[in-house]
C-alpha cells in the first residue's frame, strides 16, 4: 500500500494482511510475548534504555517533525518503558499483541489498522487546525502540528497514539501494520521485521496472505 509522506527522516513499512482471525492470543503467543518482555526487562534500565540506538533514532526523528518525544513519547518507547519497569505488554488480541511485540524488538513504533475502516489515498502528514480523533483508551486526542496517518475520511493514525475508527477488533478481517522507522535505518532491517511480522501474523492469526512494501518520502 502506497502512503504519501510528507514529513522529513522517516520511511514507513508496511504490511497487509488478508484474512486475519482476530482473538485472545493462543498459548505459544502469550509465552513469546513473556520471553521477550523478560528478557528487555533483565538487560535493559530506564536509564539504559534511553541510551538505546533505536530510542534515540526515534526521538530525533520525532524532533525533525517539531515533537518534543518527552512530552509526546513515541508508542514504541512507552511499550519499551512499561515492560522495562516489570508491567509487561497489555495483552489485547492477537493481531495486536503481534504488533506491539515487533515495535519492542526493533524500537519502532508501529499501527496496526482495520482496512474496512481506511481509504486510499493516504497521507502521513502534520495535522491541520482543528483536526481531531478519539484515540483509544484516551479522551479526544487533539491533532493540529502531530504526525498523523490520514486518508479522504480523516486521521486515523500516528506513531504515538492511534484512533478508534481505525482500530482492531474481532470483525477486522484485513489489515494494514504500518512501521515508523528512522530514515538512517537500512532498508534491509525493515524487510527482516515485516517478514518476521508477516509470519506471526499467518502462525498466530491465520492470515492467507500478505504483501509487504516501503514508502519513502517524494
Amino acid at each position: 500500500m502506497e502512503i504519501n509522506i510528507q514529513l522529513p527522516e522517516v520511511k514507513l513499512g508496511t504490511v497487509e494482511a488478508d484474512g486475519v482471525h482476530v482473538a485472545p492470543g493462543n498459548q505459544e503467543l502469550p509465552q513469546l510475548l513473556a520471553e521477550v518482555c523478560e528478557r528487555k526487562r533483565r538487560d535493559s534500565t530506564l536509564e539504559s534504555l534511553a541510551e538505546e540506538k533505536s530510542v534515540r533514532d526515534v526521538r530525533a526523528m520525532f524532533r525533525a517533525w517539531g515533537m518534543d518525544p518527552s512530552k509526546y513519547r513515541p508508542s514504541s518507547e512507552a511499550l519499551l518503558r512499561r515492560v522495562v519497569q516489570g508491567k509487561g505488554l497489555y495483552r489485547v488480541s492477537n493481531v495486536v499483541d503481534i504488533g506491539n511485540l515487533g515495535s519492542i524488538e526493533t524500537g519502532w513504533p508501529f499501527g496496526c489498522y482495520d482496512r474496512s475502516q481506511i481509504r486510499p489515498p493516504i497521507e502521513f502528514r502534520h495535522g491541520a487546525s482543528g483536526e481531531k480523533y478519539e484515540g483509544i483508551g484516551k479522551q479526544t486526542w487533539h491533532l493540529q502540528g502531530r504526525p498523523l496517518l490520514a486518508d479522504p475520511l480523516g486521521p486515523f493514525g500516528s506513531p504515538i497514539s492511534d484512533s478508534t475508527r481505525s482500530m482492531i477488533t474481532e470483525s477486522a478481517r484485513d489489515i494494514l501494520v504500518v512501521l515508523y522507522v528512522p530514515a538512517g535505518v537500512p532498508d534491509t532491517s525493515i524487510e527482516t521485521a515485516m517478514k518476521r511480522l508477516s509470519e506471526r501474523l499467518a502462525l498466530f492469526a491465520g492470515a492467507s496472505e500478505t504483501r509487504t512494501g516501503i514508502c519513502r518520502a517524494s
